[in-house]
């Protein structure tokens, strides 16, 4: 599953073992495919059994060896969170490789999570930065790379402190761009505290540039009866050279996963960023700032926590 004329070497992964969130479909199942051939063992935790086995059964036909297994997650779902966590470690493995690339995308109108977070932030930050606290045994014992995938939209916009649940003024776009730029904050502190406590644990941020993914396609769960124009767009440029594709779109994250040496952050390398072969680049300036990482770190927390206690009822 190469890229457009370039793709990544994975090195021998046998004896590893993965975790790969939203691996069910797009560029998840590609990266979960890659560490399946290259020896991993990978487990992919899902919200749709059905897809789940779907993928299974893909990553099989290009791997009849492939040691691939599903659990179940609903990131929107504290408690589907820390009840995966519960599996894992009475499974006590080692995680050596953990890939938070599950995502939910602009819905049309405001929605929130099964614990009353707006949705993007609740999913794609708060169920990630939970994940990785229930799991941290783990991935000390397995001294983790931790690799999180953010998006180009984490350098627009900036995180809304004063209404972080978009309660008072719904934005589809810059509500995802604060989940993004929380996200990477999150795993940018991760790293930093790792360092500082000799967790052993390396934490790093990919992006996928623009692609045909289904983020942006027809998703009725979020709200999204038909293909928004951006993602016919994305598909036609895409078509033609011009933007990524969903093979060359998995390929940063890949690279961060598991190249030797790992770097702080990867992206596809062409004009933009949008597109080309993946590639270390430099940080977005909304991801620089230790003191909000540590800010977003302390909230996140306490959110957390909050949302356990109240038990899925909702705030």
């Amino acid at each position: 599953m190469a890229g457009r004329k370039f793709d990544v070497e994975v090195p021998d992964l046998t004896g590893r073992r993965a975790v790969i969130t939203g691996a069910s479909d797009g560029v998840g199942l590609g990266i979960a495919g890659r560490l399946a051939v290259a020896g991993a063992e990978v487990v992919m935790p899902v919200r749709n059994q059905r897809k789940g086995e779907a993928a299974i059964a893909a990553i099989r036909r290009q791997a009849p060896d492939a040691d691939v297994s599903l659990r179940s997650l609903d990131l929107s779902s504290l408690a589907s969170v820390t009840a995966l966590g519960s599996v894992l470690l009475a499974e006590d493995r080692p995680v050596h490789i953990l890939i938070n690339n599950a995502g939910v995308m602009t819905p049309p109108e405001r929605q929130t999570t099964a614990d009353g977070f707006e949705l993007q932030f609740g999913t794609n930050h708060l169920g990630h930065f939970a994940l990785v606290a229930q799991l941290l045994p783990l991935l000390k014992a397995g001294r983790a790379r931790v690799t999180s995938q953010v998006s180009i939209a984490a350098n627009q916009n900036a995180i809304n402190w004063d209404d972080l649940n978009w309660e008072r003024s719904y934005n589809g776009g810059k509500a995802y761009s604060q989940s993004k730029i929380a996200f990477g904050l999150f795993g940018l502190e991760l790293a930093r505290r790792s360092e500082a406590g000799g967790w052993g644990i390396t934490s790093n941020l990919a992006h996928p540039g623009v692609a045909p993914t289904n983020l942006l396609a027809a998703r009725p769960e979020v709200g999204r009866a038909n293909d928004t124009l951006g993602v016919r767009a994305i598909r036609v440029l895409s078509s033609v050279g011009v933007l990524g594709t969903v093979e060359s779109a998995q390929l940063p994250a890949l690279l961060a996963a598991t190249a030797p040496q790992a770097g702080v952050f990867y992206g596809p390398s062409s004009f933009g960023h949008l597109s080309g072969p993946p590639a270390e680049q430099a940080l977005y300036s909304r991801l620089r700032g230790t003191d909000e990482a540590q800010r977003v770190w302390r909230v996140s927390e306490e959110l957390v926590a909050s949302g356990l206690r109240a038990g899925g009822t909702g705030r």
